[in-house]
């Protein structure tokens, strides 16, 4: 199985700690040249692997950690989406219901990776919460993922919990998705919710 963060912002950078924590190996992107943030991606660790966008995208897991609006950016790098799992780790703070025709973002995110199975997951932490350890308290950190695909669903729990953290199920995109889901100015119940869970 390989991975790919898309998108080297503070929430991308998050995210390749997690796995440099965990010893897996991961490719990050953007849309500049590799060598741009290749220093950035050393500095975290060997495994954070720096490649352009279009070699990025042959990953089995692409985390899309990219703003909202330049996801259909992203999903033109491939014609098709088929056999990938798309993790949509964006928010859409200040864009409006109307924008995304009255569903959750996760919807729209999807349409645009024509193919894809998208798992709704890891955006309801901020970025420096999301950067440190999830071994926390005397627990694990949770991440909450939501997903029409019960399968992607239950391999990105696997794969969170390689992670360190602890996984939990929220159903489909229109139920759980908008808890975990920001539009507008109005924010899921679940967001920035820092839980940890006792195992």
């Amino acid at each position: 199985m390989s991975y790919a963060i898309i998108g080297f912002g503070k929430i991308g950078q998050a995210l390749a700690k997690a796995f440099a924590r965990s010893g897996i190996e991961v490719s990050v992107a953007t849309t500049r040249d590799p060598e741009s943030f290749a220093s950035d991606a050393a500095a975290i660790g060997p495994k954070i692997i720096p490649k352009t966008l279009a070699d990025a995208v042959k990953a089995d897991i692409v985390f899309l950690a990219v703003r909202f609006e330049s996801h259909r950016d992203v999903a033109k790098a491939l014609p098709s989406w088929e056999g990938k799992t798309i993790v949509d780790v964006t928010n859409t703070y200040g864009v409006s219901p109307e924008e995304l025709g009255g569903q959750p973002s996760s919807r729209a995110v999807a349409q645009a990776f024509t193919g894809g199975r998208l798992v709704k997951g890891f955006n309801h932490l901020g970025a420096s919460v999301l950067a440190q350890d999830p071994v926390a308290r005397g627990g694990r950190r949770v991440v909450f993922l939501a997903s029409d695909d019960d399968a992607a669903a239950t391999e990105m729990g696997t794969l969170a919990e390689n992670l360190g953290f602890a996984p939990i199920k929220l159903g489909g995109l229109s139920e759980g998705g908008l808890l975990v889901h920001a539009r507008g100015n109005v924010w899921g119940q679940l967001i920035f919710k820092d839980l940890v869970k006792f195992d």
